[in-house]
C-alpha cells in the first residue's frame, strides 16, 4: 500500500507559505470591494466602479462592485485581518502623529490644494484671475474712500497709501480671514468624503491652510507691481518674505483646527468667527496708522498678536528691516503655541468628530 505521507521535496517551502498567507488578505479584500489608497492605480479603478457600480465587465470578472460602505485597506496591513475604518480605541502621540500623518499624506494634500483653487472659481469667467482681482478690488474700495484721510500713513514712511493698504488687505482679511474660515469648515465641507474612504480630517484642514497661503501668494504679484509703477523701493528683506509666510500659515493652521473641533458640534462657531473677523480687520491697523490712536488705548493694539505679524510682514516688504524684537517673540510664540493647541484638541476630539459626521 502507497503511503500518504508527504515526502520532505514535496512540501511547500517556508517561503512559499508565507507569501500564501501574505496574499490571502489581499486577496479576500479584493473580493470584497476593498480599495487599497496606496495604488493609484487600483483607486483610479475603484472611482470608476464607484461611479459606475453595475458594470457589465466587473460581473464578468465576478467581482463585486464597490459601494459606499466598502472598507479602505491601507498599503502595509496586508498581513494583518480586515479592521475598521477608524480605530477609536487606537492611541495617539497628538502633535508627533499629526506631524507624520501630514507627511504621510503630502501627496493627497497637493491634489487636494490644486483642487480647491480650480474648483473655486470654476463656472466664472475670469476664473483663478479673481484671486488677483479680489484683494486688489477690496484695496481700491478702501483707497477711495481713506485716501484723503491717510494720505500719509505714519510718521517717518513715505510708501504711498495704496502700498500700505494693499500688504494689510493681503495679510489680514485674505490670508487670515479666509484661511480661518476655510480650515474651520473644511470637515464640514468633507463629510462625504470622510464617511467613505479613511482620510485623516487634519488633512483637509492644512489643505484649507495651504490653499489660503497659494491665494496670497498670487496676491503678492499685483502688489509687487503696484510698488514697481509708485517706485517704491524693494529691499533685500523681501528674501526673508517666506518665514512671516510659514508663520501665519501656522497660526492659521492651529486657529482653523480649534474652530473646526467645534464646528462640527455647532455650526453657528462658523457665523460666529466671521463677525470676529470682522472686528479684527478694524482693531489691527490694516488701513490706518496707529498713530491716530490715543497713547493709552495703543496698547491694546499692540496686545493682539494679528499686529506683530503684520509689523513683520510690512517690515520685510518695504521698510528694509526687522521688527522689534518683542514682535518676533509674539510672532514665534503665537504660532507654535496655536498650532500645538490646535493640534492637540483636535486630535483629542477626532472619536467625537467621526461620529457627528
Amino acid at each position: 500500500m502507497e503511503s500518504l505521507d508527504r515526502k520532505p521535496g514535496n512540501q511547500p517551502s517556508h517561503h512559499t507559505r508565507r507569501g500564501r498567507a501574505e496574499a490571502r488578505p489581499r486577496r479576500k479584500a479584493r473580493e470584497a470591494g476593498a480599495v487599497d489608497i496606496g495604488d493609484p492605480a487600483g483607486y483610479r479603478r475603484a472611482a470608476r466602479r464607484l461611479r459606475c457600480p453595475a458594470r457589465g465587465g466587473d460581473r464578468r470578472r465576478g467581482r463585486r462592485p464597490i459601494t459606499s460602505s466598502a472598507m479602505v485597506h491601507i498599503r502595509g496591513a496586508a498581513s494583518a485581518p480586515s479592521q475598521p475604518v477608524y480605530d477609536s480605541a487606537a492611541r495617539r502621540r497628538p502633535v508627533i502623529d499629526e506631524v507624520r500623518t501630514l507627511w504621510t499624506h503630502r501627496s493627497l494634500i497637493r491634489l487636494l490644494v490644486v483642487r480647491d483653487l480650480t474648483v473655486r472659481y470654476k463656472r466664472s469667467v475670469l476664473g483663478v484671475w479673481w484671486t488677483l482681482l479680489n484683494p486688489i478690488l477690496t484695496a481700491s474700495v478702501m483707497w477711495v474712500v481713506f485716501s484723503k484721510i491717510f494720505d500719509r500713513v505714519a510718521r517717518g514712511e513715505s510708501v504711498p497709501f495704496i502700498v500700505y493698504l494693499l500688504s494689510g488687505v493681503l495679510l489680514i482679511p485674505t490670508f487670515f480671514g479666509q484661511g480661518v474660515i476655510a480650515a474651520g469648515s473644511s470637515l464640514m465641507g468633507s463629510g462625504a468624503i470622510l464617511s467613505k474612504i479613511r482620510v485623516p480630517g487634519e488633512v483637509f484642514a492644512f489643505t484649507a491652510a495651504i490653499a489660503a497661503a497659494v491665494n496670497f501668494c498670487f496676491g503678492l504679484v499685483p502688489l509687487f507691481g503696484i510698488m514697481a509703477l509708485t517706485r517704491t523701493p524693494i529691499p533685500w528683506t523681501v528674501l526673508a518674505l517666506p518665514v512671516a509666510i510659514v508663520a501665519m500659515l501656522m497660526l492659521v493652521t492651529g486657529v482653523g483646527m480649534l474652530i473646526a473641533s467645534a464646528a462640527v458640534h455647532f455650526y453657528d462657531v462658523i457665523d460666529f468667527t466671521r463677525v470676529i473677523l470682522q472686528l479684527v480687520v478694524w482693531m489691527v491697523p490694516t488701513f490706518y496708522p496707529i498713530e491716530i490712536i490715543p497713547d493709552q488705548y495703543q496698547i491694546f493694539v499692540k496686545l493682539n498678536p494679528l499686529y506683530s505679524y503684520l509689523q513683520l510682514f510690512r517690515g520685510l516688504l518695504y521698510r528694509g528691516a526687522f521688527p522689534p524684537l518683542w514682535n518676533l517673540a509674539v510672532v514665534a510664540v503665537s504660532s507654535v503655541v496655536l498650532l500645538v493647541v490646535g493640534v492637540w484638541v483636535f486630535s483629542k476630539s477626532w472619536r467625537r468628530v467621526v461620529v457627528k459626521l
